[in-house]
């Protein structure tokens, strides 16, 4: 059967050229082969220096003057003397204090506590049950994760230094909190400076962290300082608009409950100095910064919630200099990520914008949050633990030790519905461009929704509109648990596997069951025609895996607020060989913003966290569309005034299809895209031109 498209101004002939991607082959696998063997004792087993020497009360002064505070742990004799002799030095700039991260270490490494701690969330290995969720969020005491996030005595003791440090603002040192931004760009580059300028560093510096430190790693990677030669960042963000801020025009939930923890941590003086401070008259200068930013972002954050008058609900030059350009970095790279994670886009960007050969960068991606990182390491066919990765990453490259972890992945996935693989690249070689239509006739698998409909080959036959509304059932969904962590994982199996209860506000569109496994690898596109009553319209959308007993798995989702649908063609991602439209950027500025006339069909564009997945066989492919998901998106008030009292539509036409666009191996009952030479004349589309 061959499919009929017309591809408007949304689709381009163009596109990158991202490579291929291979299952497990040879010795290229998940976890690491012999090689990881020799990883994990190096981690594990004997280790070159006995204890560990604890600084906690360094002052590193940057040339503004402030004075950033810090932490320096060195290996050190059984007498617990920090060692002379010079040694590759790991940075964490971290905005969480360092009181907690030295509370971390007592619970982890304190005498007989750290070791129980870790064999009780060594035995919380439930996959099933009312337990499960709380079991995956615990097992990260014991797989490397804290040890990457703070204080890691292990790497400190086989050869390295580590320096923990408060950014300026946060924590013991002074200075107004700029959430990454320039100036604080800035201390790291200084930091890491003034590190290879001390007698126990040899001049090699490394950089790691996990979400916000992540972040800096990469901006301050970006900037190229000298010194700085391999870096480890665990759910970092290359773009934290589209990311979280504001996905899709609407706001998160997250960030002002983030932003109250932060303002709230950096008010407790760290015991380590507190004193100190005091007597030199530094905790008067502590405490008058606080004074003049006691709460950081906040106010500013609510006034533009409430009257869309700020520039941080919207795409500006404030984010942009907080982006980090990926392109520039020349350090040794390895990200790690989490298709759910709060920056589930982050990692392939960051891997497929890396300039430089695989191996130098390395990319692994787990079916996970952001608060359960490695919690599925370390077993059989599963990747080595988190802190066994990074040692043997900067074994590499601060010490030039040849240990194959070079060799590894380069693309580590855990594949959604499959298990762990490694390739060459993202996505895999064997997908192509597919598209399937969004049809009103029904599947027989969706009576539970607002309407079961059909994604097929073909468009709909006829012009009619479904009507939908918002409702709160995203209140308990896979929405809600990627917005607050992965922290709601742990009431159930609504919040992680089953979206059966929030797709009862769905408008619902499922294909026919694949007959042999089906991989789904890459970016992938919604294209809906919509309108609404009112002057916006509010749009979310999940893609998911729909098992024989009617299991719904959300495989991955994303939205767009109508006003917000003008496509940026220099920034979205195009299918090389057909032109179809994979991943649409928008420019989501209050400039480019558009008008949504009343009962108009418009169409948007909407780009989805990509994603990896295999359909096994008699499973479907599922489209699911909400008038809203809360707290996944939040709609700024002059919106929801605009949107007062609307019905939505979603206006199924077979001259102005809605289709879903992927990338897959070709086995849903789907013809692929057209080739460019197939493809009918672009025609304009409100999309780009208005």
């Amino acid at each position: 059967m061959s499919v009929s498209l017309d591809i408007d101004g949304g689709d381009r002939l163009r596109g990158p050229d991202f490579g291929g991607f291979a299952e497990t082959t040879g010795h290229r696998n998940a976890d690491g082969g012999h090689q990881a063997v020799a990883w994990r004792e190096a981690v594990y087993g004997r280790k070159p220096y006995p204890r560990v020497h604890i600084t906690r009360n360094v002052t590193v002064t940057m040339t503004d003057g402030v004075r950033l505070r810090a932490t320096v742990v060195r290996p050190a004799n059984r007498l617990g003397q920090p060692s002379k002799t010079p040694f590759p030095a790991v940075l964490n700039m971290n905005p969480y204090n360092r009181a907690l991260l030295d509370g971390f270490d007592h619970l982890l490494h304190g005498p007989g506590i750290g070791r129980a701690v870790r064999r009780a969330a060594g035995t919380m290995n439930h996959q099933n049950g009312p337990l499960a969720g709380i079991s995956r969020l615990t097992r990260t005491f014991d797989r490397g994760l804290f040890d990457v996030f703070g204080v890691n005595r292990n790497l400190v003791q086989a050869g390295y230094v580590q320096v923990l440090v408060d950014v300026r603002g946060t924590g013991a040192s002074q200075g107004k909190w700029q959430i990454l931004g320039e100036r604080e760009q800035r201390d790291s580059v200084e930091i890491i400076d003034w590190m290879a300028q001390q007698p126990w560093c040899d001049g090699n510096v490394g950089m790691v962290g996990w979400s916000y430190s992540a972040i800096n790693s990469l901006q301050a990677a970006a900037l190229q300082p000298k010194a700085l030669k391999a870096i480890f960042t665990v759910e970092g963000s290359e773009d934290v608009v589209r990311d979280i801020y504001i996905t899709g025009g609407m706001p998160s939930a997250f960030i002002p409950v983030w932003l109250a923890m932060v303002n709230s941590v950096k008010w407790l003086p760290n015991p380590a100095t507190a004193l100190g401070d005091l007597l030199s008259g530094d905790q008067y200068r502590w405490l008058r910064d606080r004074l003049k930013s006691p709460i950081t972002e906040m106010p500013s954050l609510a006034w533009g919630f409430l009257t869309a008058q700020d520039y941080r609900i919207y795409d500006h030059p404030y984010f942009i200099e907080r982006s980090p350009v990926v392109e520039n970095i020349e350090a040794a790279t390895f990200t790690v990520g989490g298709w759910h994670d709060l920056f589930g886009r982050s990692a392939t960007r960051v891997y497929q914008q890396l300039q430089m050969e695989p191996g130098r960068k390395q990319m692994l991606v787990a079916d996970g949050y952001h608060l359960d990182p490695g919690c599925d390491h370390g077993g059989d066919h599963q990747p080595p633990q988190l802190d066994v990765l990074e040692r043997a990453w900067f074994d590499r490259w601060l010490k030039g030790i040849q240990n194959g972890i070079d060799a590894y992945g380069p693309v580590t996935i855990e594949q959604q519905g499959g298990g762990w693989s490694c390739g060459p690249a993202f996505p895999r070689a064997e997908v192509r461009a597919q598209r399937l239509f969004l049809n009103e006739e029904s599947s027989g698998t969706a009576g539970h929704t607002r309407h079961d409909g059909s994604l097929t080959t073909r468009a709909a036959a006829r012009r009619r509109s479904l009507r939908t509304h918002p409702d709160l059932r995203g209140l308990v969904s896979r929405d809600a648990s990627q917005v607050f962590a992965g922290i709601p994982i742990v009431f159930g199996r609504r919040f992680s596997h089953d979206a059966t209860y929030q797709e009862q506000g769905a408008l619902s569109f499922t294909s026919e069951p694949v007959g042999a496994p089906t991989q789904i690898s890459g970016a992938m596109n919604l294209r809906l025609n919509v309108s609404t009553t009112a002057h916006e319209g509010i749009w979310a959308v999940t893609v998911n895996d729909v098992a024989p007993d009617g299991t719904s798995t959300v495989l991955t989702n994303g939205a767009l607020t109508a006003s917000n649908r003008a496509l940026d063609p220099s920034r979205s991602t195009y299918d090389e060989q057909t032109g179809a439209l994979l991943d649409a950027v928008h420019y989501l500025s209050r400039d480019r913003r558009l008008p949504v006339p009343p009962d108009e069909p418009v169409r948007i564009d909407v780009d989805l966290v990509p994603t990896d997945a295999v359909l096994q066989p008699g499973h479907r492919l599922r489209v699911d569309v909400y008038a809203a998901s809360l707290p996944r998106y939040l709609t700024i008030v002059p919106d929801l005034i605009k949107a007062r009292g609307r019905r939505q539509q979603l206006v199924l036409d077979p001259n102005k299809p809605s289709y879903l666009t992927f990338l897959s191996d070709g086995e849903l009952g789907t013809d692929p895209v057209p080739t460019s030479s197939q493809l009918h004349p672009m025609t304009p589309s409100l999309t780009v031109v208005e």
